[in-house]
């Protein structure tokens, strides 16, 4: 996959970097985390798009071969089941490009990450 070397500061940039069947991923990805967490804020973060409640939530990007999405925590794979049957990093869970793309999965990963926010703004008095 070739994609023009840029630093975009908008999730659209970042996006139209990618070549088409890869934007329309992203595109589709990005309404469900925004369906998922309508009052997640969007923005560029780790030179990735990012959604942001209360702290980061959710993170995605995309590679010659997959699309990794981030954070991968303890309570997503204790919790969410199919999500053993992809690989990635300690932190990270990588949805490949040649297979259809989990979108019902990515949207039990936000949930998720929503309820530990909550929960760890709820333990702190945030």
């Amino acid at each position: 996959m070739e994609v023009k070397k840029s630093d975009p500061s908008t999730i659209d940039e970042y996006i139209a970097q990618f070549p088409e069947d890869t934007q329309q991923i992203l595109v589709k990805i990005r309404a469900v985390i925004r369906e998922t967490a309508p009052e997640a804020v969007e923005k560029i973060s780790y030179q990735m798009p990012g959604f942001f409640l209360n702290g980061g939530l959710i993170w995605f990007g995309a590679y010659e071969r997959h699309i990794g999405f981030y954070p991968l925590t303890k309570a997503m794979e204790e919790s969410i089941e199919g999500l053993s049957s992809y690989k990635g990093t300690k932190s990270s869970v990588h949805f490949p490009l040649d297979k259809p793309i989990p979108y019902e999965l990515i949207a039990r990963m936000v949930k998720v990450r929503i309820a530990e926010i909550q929960k760890k703004s709820h333990n702190t008095g945030e």
